[in-house]
């Protein structure tokens, strides 16, 4: 999970640093690298390309783009290590959705750690000017589509293989990509080809070691590692931009990463007392 946390903040913080290219021409980029490299494994491992549930795989794909895109987008308005912090919080928005359209519970305890994690979010806007109102908007509305994702990969579950989930995904997203810059469409110099297609890899392997890690060992004691992509982008963000935070921004900043972690555990810890009373 670490390796897979540090893929995604150098992916993070590679867009920041092309953010003069057009959002859906990165869109296109970091879907594209990723496609190759999805299809080459899904060969090798001989996995079938024949979906089983191809609306749900396609309504994940159109969903996953637009997230991406917003997220991209929030990335031109605010520091990176704050984006990220906010696109963390989306279990909260799937947890909400979770109870009407997986019937899962919220444990009571746990609302009050998802008001502190929304809290979180109201002090790293808080009266600092550096960061966009409008900005920070459109990084919730990307969390909100990633919690949709969560819900619609649970409904996908085990009956389509997990690598032509990314397949369909990243061939939606590298269409959605291609058409959204085609009137746009800046010419890459020189290094930043690598750079460009670099998103794709670094976003490739950051799905890949994500996917083992959850295989490899319980939800619960995984997940609270995946935020430690906050902590890597936010670095990158202070040693390679420059960028600035403030005490208010990094207490909102803590807060939310605490209370979404200990929801996870919190949710692990009482599901495991009532399995074993």
């Amino acid at each position: 999970m670490l390796l897979s946390t540090f893929a995604f903040a150098f992916m993070n913080a590679l867009v920041k640093y092309l953010i003069h290219y057009p959002t859906f021409e990165l869109v296109f980029f970091r879907s594209l690298g990723t496609l190759i490299l999805t299809y080459f494994l899904i060969r090798s491992q001989k996995v079938s390309l024949q979906p089983n549930q191809p609306k749900l795989l396609i309504l994940r794909g159109v969903v996953g783009v637009t997230s991406m895109s917003l997220f991209f987008l929030g990335i031109h308005f605010i520091p990176i290590g704050s984006a990220v912090t906010i696109r963390y919080i989306a279990p909260l928005f799937g947890g909400v959705l979770a109870v009407y359209f997986l019937k899962e519970r919220i444990f009571p305890f746990q609302w009050v750690l998802y008001f502190l994690a929304f809290l979180g979010v109201v002090l790293i806007k808080g009266f600092d000017a550096s960061i966009s109102l409008f900005g920070v908007g459109v990084v919730l509305a990307a969390a909100f589509f990633s919690a949709i994702v969560y819900i619609i990969i649970s409904k996908i579950g085990k009956r389509d293989h997990p690598l032509l989930v990314v397949l369909f995904f990243m061939g939606i997203a590298t269409l959605t990509g291609l058409l959204g810059s085609i009137n746009n469409f800046i010419i890459p110099n020189g290094y930043e080809w690598v750079l460009l297609f670099l998103l794709g890899f670094f976003g490739f392997f950051g799905q890949y070691y994500m996917t083992k890690a959850f295989q490899n060992d319980e939800a619960s004691k995984v997940a609270p590692i995946k935020y430690s992509e906050v902590v890597f982008t936010l670095s990158f963000g202070v040693y390679w931009f420059g960028e600035v935070y403030t005490l208010t921004s990094l207490i909102g900043i803590a807060l939310v990463i605490l209370s979404l972690t200990f929801s996870v555990l919190y949710k692990a810890k009482r599901i495991q007392d009532e399995q074993s009373s």
